[in-house]
């Protein structure tokens, strides 16, 4: 592979794969919307391509003169139009494999918006015959994230997710294995469902947490309507914190409970544990102050 270009480069897992793919030597170019802060947040040694995927100049020129893509995108309602238009632009310029991030979950039709549309976006990428490979990994870590300031300031995990048991997965166990699938042959026409290592309730994870930080953490569940309201008056659009909350009411019914081997059989290394994550990322829920995330909080 000469050069590969990775879009949702600042992203938790596109941030991952630009790191994966360097270490192994392989040219990374990186598309990016603020180039200075993509320049400061991904180091030396990478091409940074600025431009927006709304931009279709932008977009050719950053395929120029590359053979693979790592394809990924925010949640956004144009998210089809976007993630289309740059498989429609990598055809054209002879790009010779994409790497699509997309959902465990992934189907046309699916009731939750997001699905949706990777749903659709898939059915596109297959019928360009472009060589493709999808990764549809479960609920990635990272978006506990989101809850950090409600521990920092409560000691309380609060989440719409009671009885849920989730394979939850660390993004850099998806840019691993991204980064297989884009430096060496042999993956392309195939899906791979990523896990991790085993499900995991809420209740665990407020432990695992705790033992991580010396605190005493609980998980609280709250119902459906009342985490829309704190989305929502978080900041998050009411489309979108339906969306989330659907993706939680699903996640109940055991829809990612069954775990797979995908990481292993492709990297050769086991799934990280989400004891092993907290405990990596233990100081953001210790820190008194700190930047505000989206926190999910009890209305009574």
């Amino acid at each position: 592979m000469t050069k590969v270009l990775v879009t949702g480069a600042t992203g938790n897992v596109g941030s991952r794969v630009v790191g994966e793919l360097r270490d192994l030597g392989v040219p990374v170019r990186a598309f990016v919307r603020d180039a200075d802060m993509a320049a400061t947040m991904l180091g030396d040694g990478i091409e940074i391509a600025a431009g927006d995927f709304s931009d279709a100049a932008s977009v050719r020129r950053a395929l120029e003169g590359v053979e693979g893509a790592f394809l990924a995108c925010a949640n956004d309602p144009r998210q089809v139009e976007h993630e289309t238009g740059m498989i429609d632009a990598a055809a054209g310029a002879g790009v010779r494999r994409i790497v699509k991030l997309s959902a465990l979950g992934a189907e046309v039709g699916s009731p939750v918006a997001f699905w949706d549309w990777h749903g659709r976006i898939e059915e596109h990428l297959r019928a360009t015959g472009i060589p493709a490979v999808v990764l549809r990994p479960t609920f990635l870590m990272t978006n506990l994230l989101g809850s950090a300031e409600g521990i920092r300031h409560e000691d309380v995990l609060f989440a719409p997710a009671e009885g849920a048991r989730v394979a939850m997965i660390d993004p850099r166990d998806v840019a691993n294995v991204a980064a297989v699938a884009l430096s060496t042959d042999g993956h392309e026409g195939q899906t791979h469902v990523l896990t991790g290592p085993k499900a995991i309730t809420f209740e665990r994870v407020a432990e695992k947490l705790s033992a991580a930080t010396g605190r005493s953490i609980r998980f609280v569940a709250v119902p459906d309507d009342a985490a829309r309201q704190a989305l929502v008056e978080a900041g998050i659009t009411g489309v979108v914190a339906g969306q989330i909350v659907a993706v939680f009411g699903i996640l109940r019914q055991g829809a990612q409970e069954k775990t797979t081997d995908a990481v292993r059989a492709l990297t050769g290394r086991e799934p990280r544990t989400f004891a092993r994550f907290a405990g990596e990322h233990a100081s953001l829920f210790q820190a008194e102050r700190a930047e505000a995330h989206a926190s999910i909080r009890s209305k009574g």
